[in-house]
């Protein structure tokens, strides 16, 4: 598909970043079935089309969740995913993010553009002011991105999360609007 800057919420150099839509479900379930290798055990994003019907209409009609797809701008493919979960407004104006690469895309740095951008989505037209990151302790790559992404280690939640069949120790990452202006900070 080929580049179109008015689908993008947000661009980077090689990434733009937009909303889930119900039409790509044929594209997000077939990367999600040649990525299981990489994907498991830590995350099990949806790969069939009902099962992707369900998945992404929750992240586009509940305002408590927001769901964006990491593009390849050069041809339109979706590199991987970013969901914004448990939006809090108030005095909280807080989300939780969640997140995944496809293989085809993965140590390419597309991620780490594509949550640079989210991250500054978040904190601008989304008025939120901090962003949490729950990552199991062996996941490196996740850990790995989080970091490089400016979000600080702040605890560990024993048990935290129901993963793969069992309750899974976290390591809880943040990152809050400020930290993103700090002087150092890589962008």
């Amino acid at each position: 598909m080929p580049h179109d800057a008015s689908r993008y919420l947000a661009e980077g150099p090689r990434v733009g970043v937009r909303h889930f839509t119900y039409e790509d479900a044929a594209e997000f379930t077939a990367r999600a079935r040649e990525s299981k290798d990489l994907h498991h055990p830590w995350l099990f994003p949806p790969d069939t089309a009902t099962a992707y019907t369900a998945y992404a209409g929750r992240l586009i009609e509940d305002p408590s969740k927001a769901g964006f797809l990491v593009c390849e701008k050069s041809d339109g493919a979706i590199g991987g995913f970013i969901n914004v979960n448990n939006i809090v407004e108030g005095g909280f104006q807080s989300g939780t993010l969640g997140y995944g690469a496809f293989a085809h895309a993965a140590g390419r740095g597309l991620m780490r553009e594509g949550l640079d951008l989210v991250v500054r989505y978040a904190f601008g037209p989304m008025r939120l002011h901090r962003l949490e990151i729950n990552v199991q302790p062996m996941n490196a790559a996740s850990i790995a991105l989080a970091r490089s992404c400016g979000f600080r280690l702040e605890g560990f939640s024993p048990k935290m999360l129901f993963v793969d069949g069992d309750w899974r120790d976290h390591e809880r990452w943040a990152i809050t609007a400020e930290m993103i202006t700090e002087p150092g900070r890589r962008h």
